[in-house]
This record gives C-alpha cells, sequence and structure tokens, in this order.
C-alpha cells in the first residue's frame, strides 16, 4: 500500500434530499449475442401502465412508492419501489508509474446495511437536477480531497432493478491532485491508494463485497488489457 490516511469531517456539506429519481441513460435497445454467437431480438422499450402511486415512506435520501400498474405482458401488479436521485461512482486512479498497473483510491468505512466494514470506491448520491459529472467531481473532493483533470464515463447500471430505481454512473478520474477533504457529519473514512492488481487479488479471494467497486475495477481492468493488447 502507497499511503494510508484517515479522513475524518473538516467541514459539513449540507445534500438536498431526495425529490425524483433521475432518469437512467440507459440504452435498453441493442440486441444481446447468445453463446452461439447469435443475436438475439431487441429488447422491448415499451413501459408499464401506471394506475395509480402513492408514496408510503419519504426519507431525506430516497422515498418508497407503491405502484399498482399494468405490466407491459398484461399482468396487473402491486408494485413497491425505492426511488432515489441516481449516485456517481469514481473510479480516480494515478497511472503516472504504471498506465497497465495504477494506483487506485480506494474507502473503508462503516456500512450499516451491510454490518461491517467495507472497501470501496467513492461514490455518493446526486443532488436534484445535478448532472453527473459535476456530482462525481464533488464526491471525490469531498471524500478524498482529490481533484481530477480528466473525466470520462466508464459506464451506467441499475443498482438492483427488482425493487430500487436508482442508477449508477460510473466515473474514470485521472490526473489525480491531492487537497483537503470534506467528508460529511456521519462520514468516517480511511483512504488508501492500492494497486489495481491487489485490488483485483481481493475481489477474487472476497475481501471486497461492494457490488460498485467489483464490476467497475473488473471492467476497467478489462478495458486496459485490450488496451494493451491482452
Amino acid at each position: 500500500m502507497l499511503k494510508k490516511v484517515q479522513v475524518t469531517k473538516v467541514d459539513k456539506v449540507k445534500k438536498s434530499a431526495a425529490t425524483k429519481p433521475e432518469k437512467a441513460k440507459l440504452d435498453r435497445r441493442k440486441s444481446l449475442k447468445t453463446g452461439n454467437g447469435k443475436k438475439t431480438g431487441a429488447a422491448s422499450t415499451e413501459s408499464a401502465q401506471v394506475l395509480s402511486s402513492k408514496v408510503v415512506y419519504q426519507g431525506p435520501l430516497f422515498r418508497v412508492t407503491q405502484d399498482r400498474i399494468i405490466e407491459p405482458g398484461g399482468t396487473e401488479r402491486v408494485r413497491d419501489v425505492v426511488r432515489h436521485n441516481g449516485s456517481v461512482v469514481i473510479l480516480a486512479v494515478d497511472n503516472s508509474k504504471s498506465k497497465k498497473d495504477p494506483w487506485i483510491v480506494m474507502e473503508r468505512q462503516y456500512r450499516h446495511a451491510a454490518g461491517q466494514y467495507l472497501w470501496e470506491l467513492p461514490a455518493g448520491k446526486l443532488d436534484a437536477g445535478e448532472e453527473a459529472v459535476a456530482g462525481a467531481q464533488r464526491e471525490l473532493e469531498e471524500e478524498t480531497g482529490y481533484r481530477a483533470k480528466k473525466w470520462k464515463p466508464l459506464m451506467e447500471y441499475y443498482a438492483s432493478p427488482g425493487f430500487m430505481g436508482e442508477t449508477m454512473a460510473v466515473f474514470v478520474a485521472e490526473g489525480l491532485m491531492p487537497g483537503d477533504a470534506h467528508p460529511e457529519e456521519d462520514e468516517q473514512i480511511e483512504l488508501r491508494l492500492v494497486k489495481m492488481s491487489e485490488v483485483l487479488k481481493t475481489i477474487e479471494r472476497g475481501g471486497i463485497v461492494d457490488g460498485k467497486t467489483i464490476s467497475s475495477v473488473m471492467l476497467y481492468a478489462r478495458k486496459l488489457d485490450r488496451r494493451h493488447g491482452k
């Protein structure tokens, strides 16, 4: 490990409460290849018909609606859905010494829902109406103190589409510049720079169980392998 820094609260940054979920920008019309190389038909873009919707819980970060709908297949259902503005994930890399095996900014913090400390990439909730890249820049600086010269999207996905409307937009941040962190009042974050190869080994042996971190790092590593001819 190159560096270990304990990040505590310096200045509280107040975030606005969730109002309405940001619409996902995922293209659902692309066809998929099956195992034999054939393509499936294009995914249907038809939406459910909403007969009624009521808010059954309203909190500072998200709300829960109970929707009575007719699904595209014609079946009437009642669905409880967590509505969320959407989140951003930041894969902040220092590739100044190695393009093939860069250092990655990792955080360790306690997650009550999981009942344990988790190693994760920096991430956070978008404010209402906030552009995803702006939210990613804000979250990276707040949680780690780092700013980046170069930003590019890696992917966007639904966190848990069975009951959540939350999407997660992942950005790669390069050209890192250190600074002072400003985590929120309830955030106690341990910050480290870790080589990508070590992160991948930790994922393989089950030491990293956070979904956004696993998917983001593994996709980025795959893209690097292709870039370098592996």
